[in-house]
């Protein structure tokens, strides 16, 4: 009888283990960012939502890799958006917590030692900057958002919807976020004939929000442009453009908690106010292009549980994790090469928004950015709603060396970056 018990357990166990049904391993995702801080509001809803995405998944009995079944873990760490700090925290995180992958905002968090750190241990980090992107960093990625971009589509809608438009003003903090923005804003109103009539850079922990804007309506423009600005910025930017009786059009890459910017301004001030992240219970997201699963019940779980803080980012890591997760299930490994290669498997996607290709290596010198279509957002009676999806590869095709000139112009392209880290 023992003998007999012996072999049906050995048997069970094998089966157990052919389907992953053994007692399932932990398996760590790093959360490497800012949260805490003014860039906060493109950090903490996107580690929000990533809680949402791994608690469906470890309530559905984890993720089964091979014949491994792991029940995920989210390790966090604030970098407070600065560089040191942010290098203290991925050295943790790879070598004492040994995650397997991170998620980053990227900018000035990802230093030339970051980057060593990263290649030396082969970790696979994705960043929602692809101007992070560069081939000494063949495992750092940029598969959800494609900033900045996706910011020509909005100025490619105003320019077919608004001819009117003829003048634009614009400011930015100096910090790499707000530099290859303001290349990419300078193409587009370029190529879409909408002269730059004012500019003005400001550092980020010194700011005169009136002075700023002063200078920037002293012309008269037709759009006040507020760049990719974090979005305590964008509300007092915009309150003063408001107080200052601006009439034009409002221009930014994002436009967070817009409801209580309009409760400090107005509705009719907001109305029309175009930016580039909707809300996820849009019905444009219904569309059977969409590769978000459901996403209005997402946007509803979000709101319900952290009310008030939706954000661009909120859904931007579980994207994320959900394409690393299709992709080592498929590699059945979490090796980041392996994992990285089936992500890329026939050189497209399957992003948020619709397929997309990897691309990137005439702009970021690697194809490691996801990039196909971006929505345009504009506020319509008191919502952001999806206008359209503007294509990123067409206006690309017709308009690179205009991109390129301007970003080669501040000194952004990944291989002037690489000149000034080796000569640092």
């Amino acid at each position: 009888m023992v003998k007999g018990r012996s072999a049906v357990n050995s048997a069970l166990s094998m089966a157990m283990r052919d389907f992953g049904l053994g007692s399932p391993k932990v398996l760590k995702i790093g959360f490497l960012a800012p949260l805490s801080g003014p860039l906060k509001s493109w950090a903490l809803p996107g580690l929000n939502g990533s809680h949402i995405w791994i608690e469906r998944v470890n309530q559905a009995g984890g993720l089964k890799v091979g014949n491994r079944r792991y029940m995920l873990e989210l390790v966090q760490f604030d970098t407070m958006y600065r560089p040191d700090i942010a290098l203290s925290g991925a050295k943790r995180l790879i070598l004492e917590e040994g995650v397997k992958l991170l998620l980053m905002v990227g900018g000035d968090d990802i230093s030339p030692d970051l980057r060593r750190l990263v290649r030396e241990h082969r970790m696979l980090v994705a960043t929602l900057l692809p101007s992070d992107l560069s081939p000494d960093a063949p495992t750092l990625i940029a598969p959800t958002e494609v900033h900045p971009i996706y910011n020509v589509t909005g100025v490619d809608w105003l320019r077919r919807n608004r001819p009117n438009l003829r003048t634009v003003a614009m400011c930015a903090q100096r910090d790499q976020l707000g530099l290859p923005s303001i290349a990419t804003y300078r193409a587009a109103f370029e190529v879409a004939g909408i002269e730059l009539v004012a500019e003005h850079f400001f550092e980020p922990d010194d700011v005169n929000f009136g002075e700023v804007v002063e200078h920037l309506m002293a012309p008269r423009p037709d759009i006040l442009c507020w760049d990719t600005a974090y979005e305590p910025f964008v509300h007092e930017l915009t309150v003063e453009a408001f107080q200052r009786g601006f009439t034009g059009q409002l221009l930014s890459c994002t436009c967070d908690n817009y409801r209580a910017l309009a409760a400090r301004t107005s509705a009719e001030f907001m109305e029309g106010f175009v930016f580039q992240f909707p809300d996820f219970d849009d019905p444009r997201l219904n569309d059977p292009h969409i590769n978000f699963a459901s996403p209005n019940a997402f946007y509803d779980e979000f709101c319900a549980r952290y009310p008030g803080t939706w954000s661009a980012v909120s859904w931007e890591y579980a994207s994320t994790l959900e394409l690393w997760k299709t992709a080592a299930q498929r590699a059945r490994t979490f090796e980041p090469f392996s994992v990285l290669a089936m992500m890329k498997v026939g050189g497209i996607g399957p992003h948020a928004f619709g397929e997309a290709t990897w691309w990137g290596k005439d702009l970021f010198g690697i194809d490691n950015a996801l990039v196909g279509d971006w929505p345009v957002v504009m506020i319509q009676n008191g919502r952001a709603r999806i206008q359209e999806f503007g294509s990123i590869p067409r206006w690309w095709a017709k308009n690179s060396k205009t991109l390129l000139k301007h970003m080669r112009e501040l000194e952004l392209m990944w291989d002037q970056r690489e000149e000034m880290s080796a000569s640092s």
